[in-house]
């Protein structure tokens, strides 16, 4: 019977054990002195760990096609959570458990590893991994394993405080993996420019440009914050900001503050003007848009509160629209590893077998989770590609 050995107690590291444990003899190796942490931050404290709609134009990636064929294993590995006693509560598509705790989740994968009697060293931090003709030797700075068969499940360099501190990247590296350099995402932005607006949040359509030109566009709720911008629609275009800006390129975003109006604003303007005579811009907006929001953009465009839309000149109901519709901000950088929920780039799928997670650069090496270069938007997709990863690993160990 085969040894494996599972670096890191996280999802991915907590699914591949699992699953390998049904034909080898497995040992998890983690860092800290739990495992699952980063599982205990998830959604909140609630654990978002699925989506209804798990496919790939809801990830970054330039290899889809492979990771369609990472994805294609989703609903077995939705029966697989299922099997383990997680129940489900559904709110438009997002996926819980009934608990609302993802101490739940984590408690439910550690009891089943102890039922199978995986073997877990915790506070075992792995400093290398040399091949020794076919056996793996995993150095600590105190003990040394053999393994016939190793799977890499350290996470990225989100949230350090958990554990996903680099560390795979880095044996990856020493095994002859190439590396995309890691970037936070799912990460707040910050821009050049502060307003008086920090803590509204808002739905708004946030349009993405890269270089002047458009990259992205995302619909929901925005936070904006003194000195940039948060929520799950900024959030979800964090990955291609990070990109961006590393690659000296200039990124900005256009927030439309009234995306619930399908009509031109401009004929709005019209139409509402006539429907509510003898009101203000201030009284026409007050309802539709925040007051900090509405205070920004009266200053911006400086045109008065108080001012009457019959009144204003073509010139100024142009600029007015444009900063309700269109309002620029340009962003400077993101925040750092330690606010981001993801990392974007790792270790490409190309190099990687997708049926079963090994390594194409050295045999018995297998390689899931956030490790790899790719980064889904919020909603349970990055959690979603850990299991589903984790899983064909740990079936993978197999063959």
């Amino acid at each position: 019977m085969d040894k494996v050995i599972v670096i890191g107690g996280g999802a991915s590291g907590l699914i591949a054990a699992l699953k390998a444990s049904e034909s080898s003899e497995v040992i998890i190796v983690e860092g800290n002195d739990k495992c699952g942490k980063k599982i205990l931050i998830t959604g909140n404290g609630k654990c978002n760990y699925w989506n209804s709609d798990i496919t790939p134009n809801h990830f970054n990636i330039t290899e889809s096609s492979l990771l369609k064929d990472i994805l294609s294993r989703k609903e077995e590995v939705l029966d697989f959570l299922y099997s383990l006693t997680i129940y489900p509560k559904i709110k438009n598509g997002y996926y819980y458990p009934m608990s609302g705790q993802a101490f739940s989740i984590r408690e439910i994968l550690f009891n089943e590893v102890k039922k199978r009697n995986i073997t877990v060293l915790f506070n075992f931090k792995v400093t290398d991994i040399t091949k020794d003709k076919e056996k793996f030797v995993i150095h600590s700075e105190n003990d040394m394993l053999l393994a016939d068969k190793v799977i890499l499940a350290c996470g990225g360099s989100s949230y350090s405080k958990t554990g996903s501190d680099g560390t795979g990247y880095l044996l990856a590296a020493k095994l002859g993996h190439k590396l995309n350099k890691p970037l936070p995402g799912l990460v707040p932005l910050i821009t050049d420019t502060a307003y008086n607006w920090d803590g509204v949040r808002i739905d708004a359509g946030l349009t993405l440009y890269i270089s002047g030109k458009m990259s992205g566009y995302e619909l929901g709720e925005l936070q904006l914050t003194k000195n940039g911008l948060s929520g799950i629609c900024s959030l979800n275009l964090s990955g291609r900001v990070s990109r961006a800006l590393d690659n000296g390129k200039r990124a900005q975003i256009r927030i439309n503050f009234m995306p619930p109006i399908d009509d031109n604003l401009y004929t709005w303007f019209n139409k509402r003007n006539l429907e509510l005579a003898d009101h203000t811009l201030q009284e026409l907006l007050e309802s539709i848009i925040n007051y900090k929001v509405l205070d920004v953009i009266f200053r911006v465009s400086q045109i008065k509160p108080d001012e009457r839309w019959e009144n204003l000149s073509e010139e100024k109901r142009n600029i007015l629209i444009s900063y309700i519709g269109d309002f620029p901000i340009n962003i400077i950088d993101t925040e750092s590893f330690d606010r981001a929920q993801t990392t974007v780039g790792g270790i490409p799928l190309e190099d990687i077998n997708v049926k079963t997670m090994e390594s194409k650069i050295i045999d018995n090496l297998y390689i899931v989770g956030e490790l790899l270069d790719v980064d889904g938007k919020c909603g349970g997709y990055n959690l979603a590609f850990a299991w589903i990863s984790g899983y064909i690993a740990g079936l993978g160990v197999t063959k």
